[in-house]
């Protein structure tokens, strides 16, 4: 009797930790696009980097780290992490909420300015937008 007991309580806990592994990741999913964006990143994931207006989520950093736009221009952000992040300015212009893997978030910048950004679950992440106004070649 001691044996099937044990056997039960082996099985009961392989059962138990199997389904955690498949249900914890896809719990809670979260992904958040806003403000469609002006222009879209040539990156993509597998590829050596972001690409225009584009920021990665990646190794528990924003990359690039600062980035240079126009007013009016977008920025798409990209979970690659195998966690969730939030991009949440410091001024409280905009938050994303918590962005998944492969999840994005997208905001337009429609005045000049330097808009620092962190990550709320992660403060160590850090990032910066510098917007400058479009100059005319006349």
């Amino acid at each position: 009797m001691k044996k099937s007991v044990l056997s039960t309580s082996r099985i009961l806990l392989v059962a138990v930790v199997l389904s955690a592994i498949v249900f914890i990741p896809t719990g809670c999913s979260k992904s958040s696009t806003y403000n469609t964006p002006s222009s879209s990143g040539t990156g993509s994931k597998g590829s050596s980097g972001p690409g225009a207006n584009e920021v990665w989520i990646q190794g528990m950093a924003f990359d690039p780290a600062t980035i240079t736009i126009t007013t009016g221009t977008s920025i798409l952000w990209t979970n690659q992490d195998a966690i969730g992040h939030t991009v949440t300015s410091d001024s409280g212009l905009f938050d994303s909420g918590t962005v998944n893997t492969n999840g994005t978030f997208s905001y337009m910048f429609a005045t000049a300015g330097t808009f620092t950004y962190h990550c709320k679950i992660h403060p160590m992440m850090t990032g910066t937008v510098i917007v400058k106004t479009p100059t005319t070649g006349y």
